[in-house]
């Protein structure tokens, strides 16, 4: 073809190039129609789904933002809507069953964003989430719905559907009247959907059952709406079939919205109610706040103080998300919004997450909202700069991310040989992780995460007690003052609730960390509530990401402090020659000493560069070695240029050859670089 392609081959070849990037095509029913039994009014909405698949156009995305000739016009409608036309609503559900993707079928149906390529994911604002495909942060949205020739003021909530970011999901509800049970019809009820459920249900939100991706070929909406009721006791006959990613019936979601949930209460005309729902950093404008009006109104100019600090601020500019900041005049009760002061918040410590705002002279009139249940870490680490120069400018990173992420803790830590730190504690693995990625990609900063230490209590000998911080105060057992010395480790009550067709498996869990069952209880609906006393240093070792492996993400995990409990520790150490590093020691149960001083031996070795001389590594309690391993030295060939030579000649330079490594090796030193302790040591 002279280097061309055929006029065939050109179009077969410019299709396939084609394909990857279109979009998902609509399912076509089934001929035989006793596979599927779809409800009447879901089956009319199939039919009009075009079974063509689009183009999708790759383009940079951007947000759609608001004209300035709209602002008014915008502000004149939200002013006219009375609070009874208040609709406050979130969408929960299992990770991946299609929040965020409704969400945008929702703002585009209502005119807040255009049905563009390039909004898709509007909410998902983070790099961390683009990338992984998941919500992290719950974002809000304000939208404008005409139902009925009357127009409603809808506040939409998404929330991350990943047990590590529940706490995110708790926020939310207190400012929803309502909430979206959103289930995939191919995937069914998942461990997330229960908790998320019982939680609003807790609250007492109006939960709107929906069964999403029902044109797909693996959906089961039978079996789906079949669990709705046998799990959720909800009315099956009211769930709604969409696909969000084709729009199919999403139109019907949103007067089922405005006729189901509950509009919010509030008086304009008594005093400001204001609770802080969540809040983020600007560098420019210090401290945003995202609040929800109780009662009352707030406009710029207006001076409020808050019931958690007693500080006094000014407010600086009020205005909702649509979807991105767009400043209003006021803000009004049963509204949620943004605000911020002037001067602004610079110091993250004063934006609590719950706190009550309110106007000044109204503090004794005004009752504050409790506020929130804070959440209990899961997962403990210990994180360290990369380079010690850099922990000012990470301190000030970190604490701008725990301003935005109030689930995790934070306490400041030392190692002897990453320096100053912190100890950060998380709702999960994966929590920990996009923490990582986010204090990578929003700061550019990075850290070491090692694996977290607990506290050791020491009782001596003449009945005083002291409490070791760390294991370098650990007395080594041949000191005089160790003996006759009685030791303690904290222990903690964790709660555990798993369904019983996982119950052996967490028993089995449980019982290799050393756990002492409490009580067992058989709940209803198929609930086992466990009781174990646990050693602390066992919950911090990822015991709850290691229940919900066992139980595919079912169980729950609770825990409170039990006090001390005397235990039979030492300190375990690792050696180089013979020499001890500080660096690297731990306090462990007797019956870890074995199987963690092969670990450390043997992982050790992968990091230190190989010597001259022979090098030794070895892991030791006292003066008794639990494992060892030899790093072999670098050999030259001293027999190399001898041929034909006699066998006492090549035995000469042989034990020649030994004998200057013996004197090497009585003085030589082992250099561990510093990057050999980070790899060590990282998680």
């Amino acid at each position: 073809m002279d280097g061309r392609f055929g006029s065939k081959l050109a179009s077969v070849l410019m299709r396939s190039c084609l394909r990857p990037f279109a979009s998902r095509t609509a399912y076509r029913p089934y001929s035989n129609s006793s596979h599927q039994t779809w409800p009447s009014r879901w089956r009319a909405g199939l039919a009009a789904v075009p079974t063509h698949s689009s183009r999708v156009s790759i383009t940079p995305r951007q947000y759609s933002t608001q004209k300035a000739g709209e602002l008014s016009d915008l502000e004149r409608r939200i002013a006219a809507i009375p609070i009874d036309r208040f609709r406050n609503f979130c969408i929960v559900a299992h990770i991946d069953h299609g929040k965020s993707t409704l969400s945008d079928r929702l703002l585009e149906l209502t005119g807040t964003i255009s049905s563009s390529n390039s909004n898709r994911q509007i909410l998902d604002t983070l790099e961390v989430e683009r990338e992984r495909g998941i919500t992290v942060k719950a974002q809000t949205c304000t939208m404008i719905y005409n139902h009925k020739g009357l127009d409603y003021l809808l506040h939409l909530v998404d929330t991350p559907g990943h047990v590590d970011f529940r706490a995110e999901v708790t926020r939310s509800y207190a400012s929803c009247g309502g909430a979206i049970l959103l289930v995939d019809a191919s995937q069914g009820v998942q461990a997330q959907t229960v908790a998320n459920f019982y939680l609003a249900f807790a609250e007492g939100l109006k939960i709107l059952p929906v069964v999403n991706k029902i044109d797909m070929v693996a959906a089961d909406v039978p079996r789906v709406l079949q669990q709705l009721e046998s799990t959720f006791e909800l009315d099956s006959s009211k769930a709604i079939g969409v696909s969000a990613k084709t729009g199919l019936n999403v139109k019907e979601l949103l007067p089922a919205v405005v006729e189901n949930i509950p509009a919010p209460t509030g008086d304009e005309a008594k005093p400001l109610r204001m609770l802080l729902v969540d809040s983020w950093y600007d560098h420019f404008r210090g401290v945003i706040c995202l609040v929800r009006l109780f009662d009352g109104k707030v406009s710029a100019g207006d001076t409020l103080v808050s019931f958690a600090t007693g500080n006094r601020y000014t407010v600086g500019e009020v205005g909702i998300r649509y979807p991105t900041q767009v400043p209003q005049t006021v803000l009004r009760a049963g509204q949620v919004g943004y605000i911020f002061f002037s001067p602004g918040m610079k110091r993250i410590q004063e934006a609590k997450i719950g706190d009550t705002f309110t106007n000044v002279g109204s503090e004794d009139v005004v009752e504050p909202y409790p506020g929130f249940a804070e959440p209990k870490p899961m997962v403990f680490v210990g994180a360290f700069p990369t380079d010690s120069a850099d922990y000012a400018r990470l301190a000030d990173s970190i604490g701008q991310l725990v301003l935005n992420d109030r689930s995790v803790t934070l306490v400041k830590d030392h190692s002897d040989a990453l320096g100053a730190g912190w100890r950060l504690g998380f709702l999960g693995s994966l929590h920990c992780s996009v923490f990582q990625d986010r204090l990578r990609q929003e700061h550019g900063a990075s850290i070491i995460i090692t694996e977290p230490a607990v506290q050791t209590k020491v009782q001596w000998r003449d009945g005083t007690s002291t409490v070791l911080q760390s294991p370098a105060d650990f007395p080594p057992p041949e000191e005089a003052r160790a003996r006759g010395a009685t030791f303690f480790e904290p222990y903690v009550l964790a709660t555990m609730t798993v369904p019983e067709e996982f119950l052996g498996r967490a028993i089995e869990l449980c019982e290799a960390n050393r756990g002492e069952q409490e009580s067992i209880e058989f709940f209803h609906g198929m609930q086992v509530i466990l009781k174990y006393h646990v050693p602390t240093a066992r919950l911090v070792d990822d015991l709850f990401g290691k229940l919900k492996g066992a139980t595919k993400g079912y169980a729950t995990l609770d825990y409170e402090d039990a006090g001390w409990r005397e235990s039979r520790l030492s300190k375990l150490q690792l050696l180089v020659n013979k020499q001890p590093v500080d660096a690297i020691s731990r306090v462990v149960h007797e019956s870890q000493i074995e199987r963690l001083g092969r670990m450390w031996v043997s992982k050790f070795t992968e990091h230190v560069q190989r010597q001259m001389f022979e090098v030794v590594i070895q892991a030791a309690v006292g003066k008794r070695i639990i494992a060892r391993e030899t790093i072999k030295p670098f050999r030259k060939d001293v027999l190399a240029k001898l041929h034909a030579s006699d066998v006492s000649r090549r035995r000469k330079l042989l034990e020649k050859q030994k004998e200057g490594r013996k004197r090497l090796r009585s003085v030589g030193n082992v250099v561990i670089e510093q990057e050999a302790f980070q790899k060590f040591m990282a998680k």
